[in-house]
């Protein structure tokens, strides 16, 4: 496995074919998205193990949806079967990933813990929906610390897992070696994925505008609070369904292709 170095310009190629490769197949990029991420909201309300199960799905939840976009670029249309197919490579791989998951949960946790040290847990039974976030809540000094130290936290974390179930799935990894070699990627590629940060931002950002727009005409013609939801919903769906499909683009770019590739792994060559 060999690591490649890209200049900063790549990650606005890889917004681009995110994008592009959603746009194939929107409806079934979409589904496959929610139905992956009402599962783990379904997980995440049974009492006190259900939140944990919910976080160590997410590096499962990020694979999939890799398979999904490396399928989509093969002109095939992405099914729920791609959920059985990331998962159907032996016991190794599937005990590697659980692991990983694992690991996952434990930091996640952990960065909670550290910031509720700064605001008594306010952010974490917000977080966890133990408590409603209110206008006050959310400007009380402890709640905005505890807020800005999570994301300051979740930036190494997001990048020791960025390419971590890539590594495990496609490449043998075992999971500490894939956390090691994750960042190292990442950083080695710092300029493209600040670069692939910022361009995101912006297509968040400028979707956000256009829905306000949107709500706004809507608001005028006196449609119903019913469509303005709808409309949120849904451009949240196709936002985040775009991005999770880019993820895949910048695994292929960042290491050499297996050595012995399966029909699925043909896709991120």
């Amino acid at each position: 496995m060999k690591l490649h170095l890209v200049p900063a310009r790549t990650g606005i190629e890889w917004v681009r074919q995110g994008i592009q490769v959603f746009w194939r197949q929107p409806l079934a990029l979409t589904a496959l998205f929610f139905t992956t991420t009402a599962a783990m909201s379904l997980l995440s309300v049974v009492p006190l193990i259900g939140p944990v199960i919910a976080l160590a799905l997410l590096p499962a939840a990020t694979l999939v949806m890799m398979e999904a976009a490396a399928e989509t670029s093969l002109g095939r249309t992405p099914t729920p079967a791609v959920i059985v197919n990331a998962f159907r490579t032996g016991r190794q791989r599937m005990g590697a990933l659980a692991v990983l998951g694992s690991i996952y949960a434990v930091l996640f946790l952990l960065i909670i813990g550290i910031a509720s040290l700064i605001d008594g847990g306010q952010f974490a039974e917000v977080y966890f929906g133990k408590a409603p976030i209110t206008p006050e809540t959310a400007q009380t000094p402890g709640f905005l610390g505890a807020s800005w130290l999570v994301m300051l936290l979740y930036v190494p974390l997001s990048m020791l897992f960025w390419h971590a179930p890539g590594l495990v799935h496609w490449h043998h990894i075992p999971p500490v070696k894939a956390l090691f070699f994750s960042i190292v990627a990442c950083l080695k590629n710092i300029g493209a994925f600040s670069v692939y940060s910022i361009a995101w931002f912006g297509v968040f950002l400028g979707s956000a505008i256009v829905v306000s727009l949107i709500v706004t005409l809507l608001a005028v013609a006196g449609l119903g609070s019913g469509a303005v939801a709808v409309i949120m919903i849904a451009t949240a769906l196709v936002l985040a369904s775009m991005f999770f499909t880019s993820i895949v683009f910048t695994f292929r770019d960042n290491f050499e292709p297996p050595e012995r590739p399966q029909p699925t792994t043909q896709a991120i060559e």
